[in-house]
């Protein structure tokens, strides 16, 4: 594990050896640490890990179905805060198409966000256990196409924190900009992460970037 700066820690190859980069956001009152755990569950080799941290832990303060004045200037604070890394990885020669963006809980809410409105050709997004943010009547309009991203929409049909309904509108607005969703909801699981979903992510994984190489 290396410190690239004060909030952004990076496991797995060296990028500029990278065949792909994954950014890695973690959920509330978690780290950036905790997430490159997640690094060892998949069995996928030159792979660069790429992890923030959000400032005490948290990356906005309130629900992510919150008016979205409330979270902020924290929710924009933190979209920045990937657009910086993803930019980083870009300078560094890993383009878009090669990088994955990961999270769990409030980290998966704030990647499909960003996803979102960032729309483009990413190498994939999952989302583990979160949807798009914004209170309800939300709409997402935001420019630009994944243009075919695959995007992993993995969610308990019971957990407490990310209603169901919000899961399946996610995945909508997604397939309506372009991705390319798949969305697997796990009966009872609770608000948590198993091994189909790393599965999943895996599969991703392991072509990505392999033809450009």
């Amino acid at each position: 594990m290396t410190t690239l700066t004060s909030n952004v820690i990076r496991a797995g190859v060296p990028i500029d050896s990278a065949r792909a980069a994954v950014v890695l956001v973690h959920g509330r009152g978690a780290n950036a640490e905790s997430m490159l755990g997640l690094a060892n569950a998949f069995a996928t080799p030159d792979i660069a890990y790429i992890a923030p941290q959000a400032p005490s832990g948290s990356w906005y303060p309130y629900s992510f179905m919150a008016p979205t004045a409330r979270n902020e200037p924290h929710l924009g604070s933190a979209l920045d805060t990937l657009t910086r890394v993803v930019d980083n990885l870009q300078q560094q020669g890993i383009a878009a198409e090669r990088v994955v963006l990961l999270g769990f809980s409030q980290g998966a809410c704030l990647a499909l966000e960003f996803a979102a409105r960032n729309a483009q050709r990413f190498g994939g997004v999952a989302a583990l256990s979160g949807a798009l943010i914004g209170p309800e009547g939300t709409t997402w309009t935001y420019p630009g196409q994944l243009a075919g991203t695959p995007v992993f929409l993995g969610c308990s049909d019971v957990d407490t924190h990310i209603p169901l309904a919000r899961v399946h509108e996610s995945a909508e607005v997604l397939r309506g900009l372009g991705g390319d969703v798949t969305e697997i909801i796990y009966p009872g699981m609770g608000h948590t992460i198993v091994q189909d979903e790393i599965y999943h992510v895996e599969k991703l994984l392991r072509g990505l970037g392999a033809s450009e190489r």
